[in-house]
C-alpha cells in the first residue's frame, strides 16, 4: 500500500550484510522503538518474540551478559544492547558501520 514510501524509507538496504537477531515483546514500546530503526535503516532482522517464554528469556540472558531487559539486540552474534544502546550507537556515527560488516 505504501511501496511509493520504499526508495525513501530503505536507503541503502543493499548495503546492510549483518546478521541481526533482536529479542522483543510484542506490546513493549522500547522493542517497536528498536525495530523501527533498524526497519528505517532497511535492516532485514531476525525477531526472537519471547512473551511469556521463561526458557527463551535465560537463553537470552545467557547470550546478553546476563541482562534480562528487552529489547536485546545482537549484530554478528555481538551484544549492542537494549533500545537505548541501539539509538545511542546511531547518533555516534557507529551502528551503519556494524550494519555493512558481514557476518563472519
Amino acid at each position: 500500500m505504501l511501496d511509493f514510501l520504499n526508495p525513501i524509507l530503505n536507503r541503502h538496504p543493499e548495503r546492510v550484510k549483518a546478521n541481526v537477531e533482536i529479542y522483543t515483546w510484542q506490546t513493549c514500546p522500547f522493542c517497536i522503538r528498536a525495530k523501527l530503526l533498524l526497519w528505517w535503516k532497511g535492516v532485514k532482522f531476525t525477531e526472537y518474540k519471547i512473551d511469556s517464554d521463561e526458557t527463551a528469556r535465560a537463553n537470552m540472558a545467557e547470550r546478553a551478559n546476563g541482562r534480562r531487559s528487552v529489547p536485546q539486540v545482537f549484530i554478528n552474534n555481538q551484544h549492542i544492547g537494549g533500545c537505548d544502546d541501539l539509538y545511542a550507537m546511531d547518533t555516534k556515527g557507529q551502528l551503519d558501520a556494524l550494519l555493512v560488516q558481514a557476518a563472519a
